[in-house]
């Protein structure tokens, strides 16, 4: 019984850690985009959905086969006798 308690409080304790990492993370991220907009400006949807297109033409599938692929190959497939 002392033990499963004990594990549970360490599970607890790293669960919570691991929160608090988080936590720092998102604040030091949310500075950092603070500042550069106050530099740059805001950031607006519309730059954002560029760089999101640009980001995945640009992107290396490494698991798997690109969107493309498979829509080629599904079309292949469609065109056999």
């Amino acid at each position: 019984m002392r033990i499963r308690r004990a594990v549970a409080t360490w599970g607890h304790d790293i669960g919570l850690e691991n929160k608090v990492r988080r936590d720092r993370k998102l604040a030091l991220l949310a500075a950092a985009i603070a500042e550069y907009e106050h530099v740059f400006g805001e950031i607006t949807v519309e730059e954002i959905a560029v760089q999101r297109r640009a980001d995945r033409q640009d992107a290396t599938v490494v698991r798997g086969r690109s969107r493309a692929a498979r829509n080629r190959r599904g079309r292949d497939r469609d065109r056999r006798p």
